[in-house]
């Protein structure tokens, strides 16, 4: 407990003080139990004796109350905690966090918290097995990994199990020293940003698009070029005629729409990058899981012009919190990127990844990979079942047969009255999720995005049949 004493007359008067002020400012709640007398005391180095004293004061004042082989506690006083100070008004101290202010997150983080059928997408899938392996690999590492930084760019061992990766299961072909590790898809972003952008800079992102991204973007004080997707990915042909200076895109599974970037069109974004020599920014967020078929080559297997930056992710196929990433760099940026990642954190955890290396080189990682497409293909389909027999004709299914979320777009509503609904399931335990706050101009009609990987098959059929209630009594209120 931190007291600090005034200096002023006796010990146990000081302390009475400091106690009373404690409890009459409110950090000293009714009910509170105080510290054993030989605890405080030898915490505050007095003697026992002044502590008792000051406990007997305050006592006799009403301020505590004894129990008998229980304690000391604060009574319940007839007062109000003092107001808090009113946090002062000022300007940013800079244009970068003038910008920030402008682009917090819509609250989808914390929207819904604590739901028994929460459809919030980027929840990793729960696996205790997985969980008792990791904790295995965090063990060993723990034991063989160096105490010191040494890889900036990340552990060699790491960065060549990704390689190793990548050229089988994305077609991709590269040496470790084009390999950085990071925090996530977002450090990504941002130190893309910082290596690749001044502020005014032309930027161009698909619409729809991960609203993370585009603040990450704004924030730096990128000129956001909105382009155009559609049933095959990005409309090229709608490209700025002027000279971007980063072109971010989602091709193997377009976020949110889920659709996939056609190979005309691959070819096509190619040869604009290469003739504007502008850099295309390539986030593979979830290319692991794809249902019906092989797993697609990724935009950077075709790159002969060393135009693309590769991003993908470990935490959406482990853990959520893992927040660890890659990028696969243009050899000719390599330098640049590994000073701005010193910078930003000097360097990613290295017993996070020499277990994650270990975990891959044993062949774990894609034995996870493996069981973990069977179950969110098993979810996928309660999830489409659900939607088919307890929504019916009421909800259009987008996207393609990949991932970890769906979308459904809504038939008969507007946007107001698609609020409504999310309202509605939330107060009934059911966390909805609106496409708007990925679209620079809200779309046309209002749809759901409908993540799947935080519930089992049988709560997922749950959740469709409480959904399915929920339209039934929104049809109601328009009779």
């Amino acid at each position: 407990m931190f007291l600090e004493l005034d200096g002023h007359g006796p010990h146990y008067a000081q302390l009475a003080r400091a106690l009373r002020s404690a409890v009459l400012d409110g950090r000293l709640g009714t009910g509170t139990r105080l510290p054993p007398t030989r605890e405080l005391a030898r915490e505050l180095e007095l003697s026992r004796t002044t502590v008792l004293s000051a406990y007997e004061q305050l006592r006799a004042e009403g301020f505590i109350e004894g129990h008998t082989g229980s304690g000391s506690y604060v009574a319940s006083l007839q007062t109000h905690p003092p107001l808090l100070p009113a946090t002062p008004s000022i300007e940013s101290p800079s244009r970068y966090a003038q910008r920030a202010r402008t682009v917090r997150t819509p609250g989808i983080a914390t929207k819904h918290r604590g739901l028994r059928y929460e459809l919030q997408y980027g929840h990793s899938q729960i696996n205790p097995a997985l969980n008792g392996i990791w904790g295995r690999e965090l063990a060993r590492a723990a034991i063989y990994t160096p105490p010191q930084i040494t890889h900036v760019q990340g552990l060699p061992a790491l960065r060549k199990q990704i390689c190793d990766y990548l050229a089988r299961r994305r077609g991709v072909r590269i040496s470790p020293e084009q390999v950085m590790v990071v925090a996530g898809t977002q450090q990504a972003v941002t130190i893309a940003a910082r290596v690749l952008l001044d502020e005014g800079d032309a930027v161009v992102l698909e619409e729809p698009h991960y609203f993370s991204m585009h603040q990450a973007l704004i924030a730096h004080g990128a000129r956001i070029c909105p382009v155009r997707t559609d049933d095959e990915g990005l409309v090229c042909n709608e490209l700025p005629q002027i000279s971007p200076s980063l072109v971010c895109v989602t091709p193997s599974h377009q976020f949110p729409t889920g659709a996939v970037l056609s190979l005309p069109r691959r070819l096509e974004l190619l040869r604009y990058a290469e003739k504007h020599q502008c850099w295309i920014l390539e986030d593979d967020y979830d290319g692991e899981f794809r249902y019906t078929a092989h797993p697609l080559a990724a935009l950077r297997s075709l790159d002969k012009g060393d135009r693309v930056i590769y991003v993908g992710t470990f935490s959406k196929v482990l853990f959520g919190t893992l927040r660890m990433a890659y990028m696969v760099l243009p050899a000719a940026l390599v330098d640049d990127f590994v000073n701005a990642k010193y910078l930003s954190d000097v360097a990613s955890p290295g017993i996070e990844q020499a277990a994650l290396a270990h975990f891959m080189e044993d062949g774990g990682f894609e034995r996870h990979l493996r069981l973990a497409r069977k179950e969110l293909q098993a979810r996928r389909d309660a999830l489409i079942e659900g939607l088919h027999r307890y929504a019916g004709d009421r909800v259009e299914i987008g996207g393609s047969p990949a991932g970890m979320h769906v979308v459904a777009w809504l038939r008969g509503y507007d946007h107001a009255r698609a609020e409504a609904l999310i309202e509605l399931a939330q107060g009934r335990g059911l966390g909805l999720y609106s496409m708007t706050p990925h679209y620079l101009d809200p779309p046309a009609r209002p749809g759901l995005l409908l993540g799947y990987c935080g519930l089992s098959v049988t709560t997922l059929r749950e959740a469709m049949q409480l959904f399915g209630q929920c339209l039934d009594d929104m049809d109601a209120r328009q009779v």
